[in-house]
């Protein structure tokens, strides 16, 4: 049995518990607390789990002694557990009340093809039914899942090397960060190439993150568990002042929330010098900030149209990031990749200087936006679809490049337009280009005077055949 087949069985779990009124995000959750116990035996670190609550107990019971079994075991845990089994089942509680479904649930994963499982990686099947419930529009959960290929594609082009701190300061379920540790276990030969030091490095520091809403934290930790990552995910919010300590690192990759914070109000940062009530700008600032001074440390991050021109506070952090960053690189994403349709996104690619002045001197744009077909579920984005941004981005000499999606701005040049990085979209072919028709007075005189011209002729003809008339005899 395949990954994608285990995932199909998992997720159509669902409808057995749709009476129960459950939903899809709150089934993921329920299913995060029943698959942690089958997959610590399965992976023989049931060590962490005491005697009583282990998987076999679970499986040996059935109808009301099950359901208070459960709970019980969702209390003792969240409570009394240690390490990560404290933080996934911390405050969890159970939204299932029919014993018989519960049973079934338990039933179908103990009756899985664990063995293949195993082989293509307990992380993977997680994965997948995590990228189940952000394609499923009724769970809501599209608003902190990135698509799998972006993800990719920005962690292939920041090249996360070993020894690196990786962070995420908005990081759902952990992606970006379960990419990146990918990226450089793969360039390691799975760290087998790293010493014993470099190697628990890897596994508790080099990875981290943070999630303010608690299911999805669980989610990110589950996640990271699987994955074999250790590295610390606090729970909490980045634009608090939290925040403040989350500093010097080497890389960053993420894709913060949309919107501005509820009522209105500021950041709760104390440390911004350009203080906002706009989420993403202020995420914006935290991220520059959070990178090391050192001419290497970068950052991709996914980001809104109005952080590229919104003005006041806007324009003051975006001076600040060319001041401080070679912001070498935006690219312009197509519409309808996130779970907003309407949502016009773009990926800003930066370094952190040493200095803290001049910076940026010139800003390359790639339009994948104008021109693209539609994307959604039905047209899912493709590695493909980023290929020439891939070449573009990689190419020695970016002058060379010979593509019209890909065009530069120097940094006086953005100045002149107010510092506006709303830049870079080629010419949009469904759209017509009014300056370029006609002027409607201009062309209505033009034509009065040809058909003016043509009355003339006409005229001057008649005569000319009135003098050639014979006279009558």
């Amino acid at each position: 049995m395949t990954t994608q087949e285990i995932v199909s069985k998992l997720w159509n779990l669902c409808n057995v518990l749709r009476d129960d009124g459950i939903t899809y995000h709150q089934y993921v959750t329920e299913l995060t607390y029943i698959l942690f116990l089958k997959m610590a035996k399965e992976t023989g670190a049931e060590n962490q789990i005491p005697e009583i609550y282990r998987w076999d107990e679970l499986t040996a019971k059935s109808g009301i002694e099950l359901k208070k079994f459960y709970k019980g075991l969702l209390n003792h845990l969240g409570e009394n557990g240690t390490g990560r089994v404290r933080e996934i089942y911390q405050g969890a509680a159970t939204n299932i009340d029919e014993p018989k479904n519960l049973e079934k649930i338990i039933a179908t994963i103990d009756g899985l093809d664990w063995f293949s499982a195993r082989e293509e990686g307990l992380g993977n099947l997680y994965e997948g039914l995590l990228e189940k419930n952000a394609n499923e529009k009724k769970s809501g959960a599209g608003q902190y899942f990135t698509p799998r290929v972006l993800i990719d594609v920005m962690t292939r082009l920041v090249k996360p090397q070993v020894g690196e701190r990786c962070n995420d300061p908005a990081c759902g379920t952990f992606g970006f960060m379960i990419a990146a540790h990918q990226y450089v276990a793969d360039q390691t030969d799975d760290f087998f190439d790293v010493d014993v030091e470099t190697e628990k490095f890897e596994r508790e520091e080099a990875f981290t993150g943070t999630e303010l809403v608690h299911d999805t934290h669980r989610l990110a930790l589950m996640n990271a568990m699987l994955h074999n990552i250790e590295g610390e995910i606090i729970l909490g919010d980045t634009l608090s002042n939290i925040g403040k300590g989350m500093k010097n690192y080497d890389v960053v990759l993420t894709n913060p929330p949309f919107g501005t914070k509820k009522g209105g109000e500021r950041a709760t940062r104390d440390d911004f010098t350009f203080p906002t009530s706009n989420k993403q700008l202020n995420f914006l600032q935290h991220i520059y900030r959070s990178l090391r001074a050192d001419g290497k440390a970068r950052a991709a991050v996914v980001l809104p149209d109005n952080v590229l021109f919104a003005d006041g506070e806007g324009e003051k952090i975006r001076v600040d990031l060319m001041d401080k960053c070679n912001l070498h690189t935006v690219l312009r994403l197509p519409t309808g990749i996130f779970y907003a349709q309407g949502v016009k996104t773009n990926v800003l690619f930066f370094t952190r200087e040493k200095a803290d002045k001049g910076s940026t001197r010139e800003v390359w744009f790639y339009d994948l936006r104008t021109n693209m077909p539609s994307f959604g579920k039905t047209n899912p984005l493709k590695t493909e679809h980023f290929a020439d941004f891939e070449a573009a981005y990689e190419a020695k000499d970016r002058r060379a490049v010979k593509d019209e999606r890909f065009c530069v701005f120097t940094r006086e040049q953005i100045a002149e337009k107010g510092n506006s990085l709303d830049l870079g979209l080629i010419r949009d072919d469904s759209i017509v280009d009014y300056e370029d028709l006609p002027d409607p007075v201009e062309s209505g005189e033009e034509a009065i005077a040809q058909l003016e011209e043509a009355v003339d002729l006409l005229m001057s003809v008649v005569q000319e055949l009135k003098a050639l008339k014979k006279p009558e005899v």
